[in-house]
């Protein structure tokens, strides 16, 4: 059977357990980009992401050995809410492996899903060090480990987006735009406009600090990446799927990287005009629209609203990395001299009547002239940003420039 065979079966298999999420066009982003865009809302599902596709996908067509021996799979995130749904609809127990350092909220929304079929097992501090201990589970007990993404059965369940949003609509779709993570999603949905409307363009998404897959094909080889940037974490793996790598090498027109500043900045937009909550993977085929906007004008673009499981602790470094990303918020070691109204002097003469102080660390240093604060400025037009630094030499203020130097402000903040 080949993979759009299964994609057909996995359809039949997955009927009154997935949602058919809408696929709706967007008012705003339509307008923006004078084309016709339409969102695939797969933050709707009932575990907020398309991984139940897969993972139930997968569990179901276990033998009843495999199903009473148990599964094992190892997630931070998605693929574990969508396994532990999957392990409560089947009655299959599962023990899932997430890192210690997983959110509470993620491992209370995992044995909410699971309810009493899922064990959950805190180890190690990050995703390779749970892998390693579900793999050594699954291998000495003989279960069946679930894969997040480099499995048929797993890539045919996700493929089955694909045939719903060309069932859902009966226009000619130009654009796909799909969020890459270890490439499952996108390896599916490929292969079923590959078959049924090729004419349409695949454009997988990944995040700038993580491109895996594009840099995979560049390199005409699955290539693991020695470090990533895990803020979208959805969707930010060091190495793709062995199978996903395959099929999306043949089946993909270009992948787009994002960078994660843009991605936080499509989060709050659409929280803020289109009350959408979405999580930073989710977020990534819209926020590449930029990068495509001549392309696309005048064309029918589907993306792929992955997944909508963020946390709210987060908001505050979305924020921040949004304001970074657009030139709105700017770090400064600025030479103060000690002496009274050197700060007043500061505000009145270097800042804009538009400009905020939003962080401002000062250690007096005892038998000096000058001592360093830390300065982090948010303006209302990042051109202004220029004037500030003329400003300050003019004024005798001597300063370093921190926004280029990522690692040493997040340390001095932090």
């Amino acid at each position: 059977m080949n993979l759009f065979q299964e994609i057909a079966q996995a359809k039949n298999q997955l009927s009154g357990v997935v949602q058919v999420t809408p696929l709706t066009e967007n008012l705003n982003l339509s307008d923006e980009f004078a084309a016709t865009i339409l969102l695939k809302r797969e933050d709707l599902q009932v575990v907020r992401s398309y991984k139940i596709r897969g993972a139930y996908n997968k569990m179901s067509s276990l033998s009843e050995a495999e199903k009473g021996a148990g599964i094992v799979c190892a997630s931070a995130g998605n693929h574990a809410q969508g396994v532990a749904y999957s392990c409560h609809l089947l009655q299959i127990h599962g023990v899932i492996y997430m890192p210690k350092t997983t959110p509470k909220q993620k491992i209370k929304q995992v044995q909410l899903f699971g309810k009493s079929f899922v064990e959950i097992v805190l180890t190690g501090n990050t995703y390779d060090d749970a892998y390693a201990k579900a793999i050594k589970n699954a291998n000495e007990n003989n279960k069946v480990f679930i894969h997040p993404f480099d499995d048929i059965k797993v890539i045919a369940g996700q493929g089955t987006v694909g045939l719903e949003i060309l069932e859902a609509t009966k226009k000619q779709i130009d654009y796909v735009f799909v969020p890459i993570g270890g490439g499952g999603l996108s390896a599916g949905l490929s292969t079923v406009f590959a078959e049924l409307s090729p004419k349409t363009k695949i454009i997988g998404v990944e995040p700038l600090g993580a491109p895996a897959m594009k840099t995979s094909i560049a390199n005409a080889e699955n290539t693991y990446l020695e470090t990533i940037d895990k803020f979208v974490d959805g969707a930010a793996v060091k190495q793709v799927g062995q199978l996903n790598f395959e099929i999306c090498k043949a089946n993909l027109d270009d992948v787009v990287l994002v960078p994660e500043g843009k991605v936080c900045t499509t989060i709050l937009r659409l929280y803020n005009e289109e009350a959408m909550v979405v999580e930073p993977a989710g977020a990534l085929s819209i926020a590449a629209l930029d990068f495509y906007k001549e392309e696309i004008k005048g064309k029918n673009v589907v993306c792929i609203v992955s997944g909508s499981n963020n946390d709210i602790e987060r908001t505050e470094e979305i924020k921040e990395r949004s304001l970074l990303y657009e030139g709105l918020k700017h770090y400064f070691m600025i030479q103060f001299p000690q002496r009274p109204g050197a700060l007043k002097e500061f505000v009145s003469k270097i800042l804009g009547k538009d400009d905020d102080i939003t962080f401002f660390q000062f250690t007096k240093k005892n038998n000096r002239e000058i001592a360093p604060a830390l300065v982090g400025l948010e303006l209302k037009n990042k051109e202004d940003v220029h004037a500030i630094k003329e400003r300050m030499k003019d004024h005798g203020f001597e300063y370093r420039y921190l926004n280029e130097k990522e690692d040493l402000y997040a340390q001095l903040i932090g």
